[in-house]
């Protein structure tokens, strides 16, 4: 029997559906969330049994978050976060209870870090755990058009034959509470299915792999530490305790994560390499090693335990025909540096109007290539950025004695002396923290994005893309806000003549829609948005900024950042990314020259340049345009 044969067998009794999401985690429920802003409509299945019963993922970066203020939902997700300080520091103690050894400030807390994050977004670094957020995702989704299916199993899938234009991919699926098997035939399939994804593997996308970092285990307890917070407010806390001569096998040293200030906790435990994560360690064995990371006689339950492998992994490319991949399914990476499902969320708010827009008719199949042009670098990018991150901590493990293993007295010692030896032990000290705060204040890492692709129009550039300033320096640390094709729209306050509620540049852009911004002398690129967008069928909102414009520059900020003329453009595609900029108007200085420049833009930022041309279109002054 055929493909052919065989889709046509499975085509009977089978659910139709356009979209088909394997996946309710951050990803999955992500995507779903933003292809219902677009109109669309679909089923996610899970073969869990529920939304997230583990914290697992807790940082939720501005990046992520603006993605998920375009949803309406950064209220909710506020009102739900962990309050106060829960972020300010990660620090380094011998227990949470004892002595500490070193902090630093953490995602923008600090006077030296607050000014960099404050000009970088509306949106702040917050701190969610994933158990609270995947409800709220599912439940956007579920209510706005997608059907969510829990403890079902995606088996295998099949796909059309290259010449079927418009040939389904059937999904066989089990439900895990009845057995039953059945199909579900969709155009489109999204792989969103985690680090151990049934879709990548029948694929076949080549994985490239690093070393690996070991085993560490998860355990989560219920532990009222409200008594000692007061003074070591933070969020990670680092425990070690370099003069103990044996440790048991599975806490060689902790990291302390709060999930709920301040009575339900996360001890990451570092576990030896002899350590064998199949053998089963009781709740009493966990329970007296957190006592110790703890430091007094704090009653502890134990919740939950999970032993993981740090990997290093990342899928070389993330589609295959209608079939997308995303989030854990393709980069796969220790937690270090909160990177992990805000670049989920970010894959599927890059993928999501472009799947719409094709979906539409508004754009050819083309644009669906740009997707793993644009987010398999971020993703290659990310999972090197967390495991450098993993991997940074080491100077700090041998400057407090914790490597070599045995040289904890010494080091302890070196450590409170005023000789030499003590000079230069604190030396290491302060320079292996120094490198390890870029996990916890890594904005440009998060921030700096640069697409390279069709989907950004740089023809009109006059140079490729550069750092500059303290960027330049460090792009790990420092964002570099930009209008050049390709990178986020930068973060500006707006406002009215008579002063409201400010709006921010963000808040502009986005929504499902591309965005035109100009100034004074620009109104032309605002007639010829309003052309272009009826020529195409796609909604071009359009805003001039500057005085007495329709928003003031109050700050004078964009006059800094917009990168063009007073009557040059920039033109932002949904996801909030530069599309294209033109420094001034056309050289003709016309309506119709805006137009024509505008419309080979967008035509090739959606593809449409390489289909065959469509009717004529006539325009208010009897110009006719072949789009």
């Amino acid at each position: 029997m055929t493909l052919s044969e065989t889709h046509k067998a499975t085509m009977e009794g089978a659910i139709e559906t356009e979209f088909l999401v394997v996946g309710a985690g951050p990803a999955g429920a992500s995507l779903a969330c933003f292809l219902t802003m677009h109109g669309r409509k679909g089923i996610m299945i899970s073969a869990s049994s529920s939304t997230a019963t583990t914290p697992r993922a807790h940082i939720t970066n501005p990046g992520a978050l603006e993605c998920l203020r375009d949803l309406g939902l950064e209220e909710e997700i506020i009102r739900q976060a962990n309050k106060g300080e829960c972020l300010s520091h990660m620090r380094w103690c011998h227990s949470m209870a004892g002595e500490e050894f070193a902090r630093v400030y953490a995602f923008g807390a600090g006077p030296g870090n607050m000014g960099d994050f404050e000009s970088v977004s509306p949106c702040k670094h917050l701190d969610l755990p994933q158990t609270l957020m995947e409800p709220i995702l599912v439940r956007h989704a579920t209510t706005n058009g997608f059907a969510a299916r829990f403890q079902t199993t995606l088996l295998s899938f099949t796909e059309p034959e290259p010449e079927e234009a418009d040939g389904k991919i059937v999904a066989l699926v089990r439900d895990e509470l009845t057995k039953h098997e059945y199909r579900i035939r969709t155009k489109y399939l999204f792989g969103a299915d985690g680090a151990r994804s049934v879709v990548v593997k029948q694929l076949g996308l080549p994985l490239s792999a690093g070393p690996g970092g070991g085993t560490m285990i998860n355990v989560l307890v219920r532990a009222d530490l409200s008594h000692l917070m007061k003074h070591r407010q933070g969020n990670l806390h680092w425990v070690m305790q370099p003069e103990r001569e044996t440790v048991a096998e599975f806490g060689v040293a902790c990291i302390v994560r709060m999930v709920k200030p301040w009575h339900e906790w996360l001890f990451i435990m570092a576990a030896s390499p002899s350590f064998d994560p199949r053998v089963k360690v009781s709740d009493e064995a966990y329970t007296q090693r957190i006592r110790e990371f703890i430091g007094d006689d704090t009653p502890v339950e134990v919740l939950h335990t999970s032993p993981w492998q740090v990997n290093e992994k990342f899928a070389e490319r993330y589609s295959k025909g209608n079939v997308f991949c995303l989030g854990d399914a393709v980069h796969r990476h220790p937690p270090h540096a909160g990177l992990g499902s805000n670049t989920c969320i970010q894959d599927a708010y890059n993928l999501a109007w472009k799947i719409a827009y094709v979906s539409k008719g508004l754009a050819a199949p083309s644009l669906l290539d740009t997707y793993n042009s644009e987010r398999q670098p971020v993703g290659r990018g990310i999972v090197t950025r967390a495991n450098d991150a993993f991997r940074d901590n080491a100077p700090l493990w041998e400057a407090l004695g914790m490597a070599p293993p045995g040289s904890g007295p010494t080091v302890m010692a070196e450590l409170k002396s005023s000789g030499p030896e003590g000079r230069a032990r604190r030396v290491k000290l302060r320079e292996a923290v120094a490198r390890v705060q870029r996990e916890v204040n890594g904005l440009g890492y998060e921030m700096n994005q640069q697409y390279v692709s069709a989907g950004a129009y740089t023809a009109d550039e006059e140079a490729p893309f550069a750092y500059h300033g303290k960027a330049a320096l460090d792009p790990v640390l420092y964002h570099q806000p930009s209008t050049y094709p390709g990178r986020r729209v930068p973060h500006v306050w707006l406002n009215k003549a008579v002063p409201e509620k400010p709006v921010s540049t963000i808040d502009l852009t986005g929504h499902g829609a591309f965005t035109l911004l100009t100034g004074h002398g620009g109104a032309l690129w605002k007639e010829a948005a309003q052309m272009v967008g009826d020529m195409l069928g796609v909604n071009i909102k359009t805003y001039s900024i500057g005085f007495r414009q329709d928003w003031e520059d109050v700050y004078l900020q964009w006059e800094e950042l917009r990168g063009v003329e007073e009557s040059g453009t920039v033109l932002v595609r949904p996801d909030r990314v530069v599309a294209w900029r033109a420094q001034d108007l056309p050289p003709d200085g016309s309506a119709v020259g805006c137009r024509d420049r505008l419309a080979k833009v967008m035509k090739s930022v959606l593809g449409l340049d390489t289909m065959q041309p469509v009717k004529p279109v006539v325009i208010t002054n009897g110009t006719e345009l072949v789009i």
